[in-house]
């Protein structure tokens, strides 16, 4: 069944964007809250986390080779 979207469901919809952006935010701040703590403690250096940062991006990202064999990040 199509509809029109009324006011209110669009009303609705930018609130829901706003909490998830607010919670976007919060949960930003708590992972670099706790990466600082990690490397102020010297548990894990900034080029760990780059490096780590990389080999997952990599692994995430879909290969142009569909006979690649891929990095699964947790294993």
């Amino acid at each position: 069944m199509n509809r029109i979207p009324s006011h209110l469901d669009e009303i609705n919809m930018i609130g829901k964007l706003a909490d998830l952006k607010d919670s976007q935010y919060h949960q930003s701040l708590i992972l670099s809250s706790l990466i600082q703590t990690l490397i102020d403690k010297g548990i894990i250096t900034p080029q760990e986390i780059q490096l780590k940062s990389k080999e997952i991006d990599a692994a995430l990202t879909p290969s142009p080779n569909p006979n690649a064999n891929p990095i699964h990040p947790i294993s």
